[in-house]
């Protein structure tokens, strides 16, 4: 299919769904499906429900609601509270899966109760390319996912998001912040504020699309390969501020930015019997 049959396929499978609550984050894939039902349904048969929370930015959660206000479009804030429950903290190999549950639970529950017919969220054809053990809870709560039943690929949603004059079509990629704490490694509020304090620092120096892993005392700076001598010229700068939020080294990874890349510690098995 070329991409504007893709966006047509997607407007018809919207049409069906009647009234929608949207899983939003503000990200690429969940700004433009929720623009997408806005214009298909209109705004009174749209809610834009945010998970807010230690693991979301808060520069992130605050764009968020600002766009979807220039929607004109209905904003709940839920707050699953995910860090109560020990098998998300433990942050094992199928951390995105308790979290997950734990949202559309919220958003189903939410859904029956002001009268909308179902919850759908912003995963794209990309999203089963890759470990992501949050898709078995997608099928569990009976989610749908609009854009993966259009064959929407990331690359097809930065494009249309251009032609919607979608000011996120360009931005990289904003995975929970749960994302860059090593598994294994307990998830606390303080870790997870302690890497959004440093990642903000790093934007401040004018890195655009990178991550701030930790591992116990350890902070692993991942930058595209051709920006690490910037790292290293600001090394002192870096140094100092990572350290002040309590990091007691810090690296930086010679392999460049890659997505994901914590994934590389599980095994084929832990990935298999997540899925």
């Amino acid at each position: 299919m070329t991409i504007d049959e893709k966006y047509d396929l997607l407007r018809q499978i919207i049409k069906k769904l009647g009234r929608i609550v949207v899983a939003y984050s503000g990200g690429v894939d969940s700004t433009f499906l929720l623009k997408t039902c806005v214009d298909v349904l209109g705004s009174k048969n749209v809610l834009a429900c945010i998970a807010a929370g230690p693991s979301l930015p808060k520069s992130q959660y605050a764009k968020a609601v600002e766009m979807a206000k220039n929607m004109q479009v209905a904003v709940e804030t839920v707050e699953p509270n995910e860090l109560a429950d020990k098998t998300y903290s433990a942050n094992k190999a199928d951390r995105c899966f308790h979290c997950k549950s734990h949202l559309f639970k919220i958003l189903n529950k939410l859904a029956k109760e002001k009268g909308f017919d179902c919850v759908v969220c912003g995963s794209n054809t990309d999203d089963y390319d890759d470990y992501r053990p949050g898709n078995k809870a997608v099928k569990i709560f009976n989610v749908r996912c609009p854009l993966v039943e259009a064959q929407l690929a990331k690359k097809d949603i930065r494009q249309l998001s251009r032609k919607l004059n979608l000011p996120t079509a360009d931005i990289p990629a904003s995975p929970c912040l749960a994302s860059r704490i090593s598994y294994g490694e307990e998830i606390t509020d303080q870790k997870l504020n302690q890497v959004e304090q440093a990642e903000e620092f790093l934007k401040s120096l004018g890195f655009v699309e990178f991550r701030v892993r930790l591992h116990g005392q350890l902070a692993r700076i991942e930058v595209h390969q051709d920006e690490i001598a910037k790292v290293v010229a600001l090394r002192q700068k870096i140094i100092e501020q990572l350290k002040s939020l309590g990091f007691k080294f810090v690296s930086v990874d010679l392999e460049g930015f890659r997505s994901g890349s914590l994934n590389e510690m599980l095994s084929q098995e832990d990935k298999r019997k997540n899925l």
